[in-house]
């Protein structure tokens, strides 16, 4: 088949690293265009090493980059880490079809944030989906699904990283296969278990000390590495990365306790141990070389 690939960063070069070894005809590459030439986009550097022809628009609106796209004469595309809207005019274009990589078990968790959310709430189980994409927001019928669980110490980049970044490109390997043997499914997902979050950013990941010790300690995991669970403190801002709870009590928003593992700061029914941190724009450091002191209070919420 001719494949055309979408993608960007290092999961999309990892996907077309992984149909290139194994022989797969990937006709051309498009991705975001560059913001900064002089640091290219890791899947545009691996294409263009290899001699497949990059095209990066800046809109899929266009008739002329959709007449483009038909001159490829794609058999399938294949949609790696894509952040934009593409126009069903797209998705349709080629013999058959388009498929989608989506880190969540949909209809569960559709949106921009998906892998963050299922921590934040405190889901047990996770997973990803290769869907055919439509005219909505992830909500195409469903080609395949892998269930990951969610240990109680992943973070939002070691479920990412070690979990659904590998399992993704294997199945997406894997559904490619099915849709040239003709056995890809279509499974409509069902709207009833349906759920949609925006992006997690700096609203969704402000510390309400008066919260629960759990939901502290999810939103911390959740958020790390980006953007990083965050407390106003006296001198700014204290962004929060690698973390535990501990069995201590004190009054919410305080640091009760320094160790030279870290830092304690008291929720409403427990405390959160902190290990890493990072205070205002300095860089992430280990919380116990911080300036935070006991007795330190964060702002409540």
């Amino acid at each position: 088949m001719r494949i055309v690939l979408n993608g960007q960063q290092a999961f999309g070069q990892t996907v077309l690293e992984a149909l290139l070894d194994r022989g797969d005809n990937v006709v051309a590459v498009y991705c975001e265009p560059d913001t900064n030439p002089s640091r290219p986009d890791p899947l545009h550097q691996s294409a263009k090493d290899k001699g497949i022809e990059v095209i990066q628009p800046k809109s899929f609106k266009s008739e002329q980059v959709l007449s483009n796209f038909k001159s490829l004469q794609p058999d399938l595309a294949v949609m790696a880490y894509v952040t934009r809207i593409v126009p069903t005019s797209f998705l349709n274009a080629p013999t058959h079809g388009t498929i989608q990589y989506h880190p969540s078990l949909l209809p569960a968790h559709r949106g921009p944030s998906s892998i963050n959310w299922p921590i934040i709430q405190g889901e047990k189980e996770t997973g990803l989906t290769i869907f055919w994409p439509d005219a909505g927001l992830d909500t195409g019928p469903i080609l395949l699904q892998q269930k990951v669980s969610i240990e109680s110490d992943d973070t939002l980049g070691s479920l990412y990283f070690d979990k659904l970044y590998p399992l993704g490109v294997e199945a997406l390997l894997k559904s490619i296969d099915l849709v040239k043997n003709g056995d890809a499914p279509r499974m409509v997902q069902d709207e009833s278990k349906a759920s949609y979050e925006s992006w997690c950013n700096d609203d969704s990941a402000r510390i309400d000390w008066t919260h629960t010790t759990a939901n502290i300690y999810n939103l911390i995991r959740g958020c790390n590495p980006q953007p990083g669970a965050w407390a106003n403190y006296p001198a700014g801002i204290v962004r929060f990365y690698d973390a535990k709870i501990a069995e201590m009590k004190g009054e919410p928003g305080s640091v009760i306790a320094t160790s030279s593992e870290g830092i304690v700061v008291a929720t409403v029914d427990g405390a959160i141990e902190i290990r890493r941190l990072r205070e205002n724009d300095g860089p992430k450091i280990p919380a116990a070389d911080s300036s935070l002191r006991v007795g330190t209070s964060f702002s409540l919420g």
